[in-house]
């Protein structure tokens, strides 16, 4: 049987691995072992602000609403409490969107909620 050498497919791989850190600092983006530390921790922190960006905005627009509803004189947690009650549903973003640029709609709501 031939012997196989892993020349092409090693430099395959260290040229995808390079290729992704261009742009880091130093070592970083020119030898492949540090290269690929440096791939390997970005992408764990890539993964993990994937799911934290849901959560980020997901309270965003809590704070959004609860500000909006608090013009009115009514707490978040009562204003979603009396949407749920009347069947009105809508999500947080949408809320949000509408506690900011239209905020008569939304004032029509509270009154609803109320």
């Amino acid at each position: 049987m031939a012997r196989i050498k892993r020349s092409l497919n090693a430099r395959k791989k260290h040229r995808k691995v390079l290729k992704q850190a261009k742009g880091y600092y130093g070592a970083k983006s020119k030898l492949f072992k540090v290269a690929n530390q440096a791939i390997m921790k970005s992408m764990t922190y890539a993964f993990i602000g994937r799911k934290r960006k849901k959560r980020d905005f997901r309270s965003l627009w809590i704070a959004r609403i609860n500000a909006g509803t608090r013009q009115y004189g009514l707490s978040y947690s009562k204003f979603m409490y009396g949407l749920k009650k009347n069947n009105i549903n809508m999500n947080r973003k949408m809320l949000s969107e509408m506690a900011i640029n239209d905020p008569e709609g939304f004032k029509k709501l509270v009154e609803l909620v109320r």
